[in-house]
């Protein structure tokens, strides 16, 4: 299929493109950069709504802990700013890409357990629903309590409901001083139970992931590849004192038999972020799943799976996510082992097996049905990603 882009450099131009689409029937890829395009279904639209025209920051005020930026500002640039200033998105999204994709698509990194998501980081949007109307919602101050809610549901959208323009995020301090805490040979269950003592104390983790031993011999970190089995991971982050005190208490608690410092701990736990190199090198012979489950309940969801499927996984959050490689048409047998309730969501496939599966969690007919009414609410002729996230939506 040719694709016609339509890239506007206002959001002005934004609404004209979209009163287009809408008088002429005509459905919409909604784009960034590009880097999230093979995150959900494809698209089936002969148009894509091109936004990194609209790039830079609006406003930055550290002082207040705020940032409003156009949706097509690159990533990479904001990060490069906040950093200049000692500051952070605390939610660790991923590298790369933009401020509206990264918003859209809601995602978060290790520190989600105690920084929150995407979404808790959004305290305001401007963009135009596929009625052709441009509209705001939120505001631009930390402290703000009103409009919370639409830009809670944007992000995580997929561009379903909305053509972002504008995007305003809380900012915070990023840590001075970051150490791990390693802890060698334990069993998945034995580990996973290990990270909830840790979550459960009161030294601040910020970071808790199990990298079973195949994850742990891809690591580029010595003190984890060399390890030569599995290794369990438990982050603390903050004041340099503050970190090296916490790290003597915990470490003796859960009698840990390494410390990472800061160079190795950063890039330890960008390896975790970005999936520890799961399933890479096998093409399309193996497919990439997130399984969200709750943390005790990871290790026998990965049992069950392994009864009837060859998979190689890794947890995070606590055992809460569970990173899966599996092979193809494996979904029905991992959404069957998630007895103990959970999602599973398919982040890695060629676009053919995307555009035949389910790729997100499928949804009781009650919260579909939701579904159905906000996406009319907003694009009532399903001209923004139609099917992006569930076919027909």
């Amino acid at each position: 299929m040719t694709i016609t882009t339509l890239k506007p450099e206002t959001a002005a131009q934004v609404t004209d493109a979209v009163r287009w689409a809408l008088s002429a029937g005509e459905p919409l890829e909604i784009l960034g950069s590009g880097s999230r395009r093979g995150l959900g279904r494809p698209v089936q639209a002969g148009h894509a709504l091109d936004l990194s025209g609209l790039s830079g920051v609006i406003a930055y005020e550290p002082e207040e802990l705020v940032l409003t930026a156009l949706a097509g500002t690159p990533m990479d640039s904001i990060r490069a700013m906040l950093a200049d200033r000692g500051q952070h998105l605390a939610f660790e999204p991923p590298e790369g890409g933009t401020l509206g994709g990264l918003v859209a698509s809601g995602l978060a990194g290790p520190r989600r357990i105690s920084a929150g998501s995407a979404r808790d980081h959004t305290l305001g949007i401007a963009g135009v629903s596929g009625r052709a109307e441009a509209y705001k919602g939120g505001g631009k101050v930390v402290k703000n309590v009103t409009g919370y809610d639409v830009p809670k549901l944007m992000a995580g959208s997929f561009g379903t409901l909305t053509a972002l323009t504008e995007i305003t995020v809380k900012v915070l301090p990023a840590p001075e001083d970051t150490a791990t805490l390693l802890l060698f040979g334990l069993d998945d269950a034995a580990a996973v139970a290990m990270l909830d003592r840790a979550l459960r104390s009161p030294y601040e983790v910020s970071g808790a992931a199990h990298l079973p031993a195949a994850a742990a011999a891809r690591s580029a970190v010595f003190e984890v590849a060399g390890a030569g089995g599995a290794v369990t991971l438990v982050r603390l982050e903050g004041f340099g004192p503050s970190v090296a005190a916490r790290v003597t208490m915990l470490r003796e608690e859960l009698r840990a038999d390494a410390v990472l410092g800061r160079d190795g701990s950063l890039a330890l736990w960008r390896e975790v972020r970005d999936g520890a190199g799961l399933g890479e090198g096998a093409g399309g012979d193996t497919h990439l799943w997130k399984l969200s489950v709750p943390p005790s309940a990871g290790p026998s969801t990965v049992e069950a799976i392994r009864r009837t499927l060859d998979v190689e996984v890794f947890y995070d959050w606590g055992g809460g996510l569970v990173w899966l490689a599996a092979p193809p048409d494996s979904g029905t047998a991992i959404r069957a082992a998630l007895s103990a309730g959970g999602h599973a969501t398919l982040v890695r496939a060629p676009e053919a097996v995307r555009a035949a599966t389910d790729v997100f969690q499928p949804l009781p007919e009650p919260l579909m049905a939701l579904s159905r009414r906000v996406k009319e609410s907003f694009d009532p002729k399903g001209i923004l990603n139609p099917g992006r996230m569930y076919a027909g939506l």
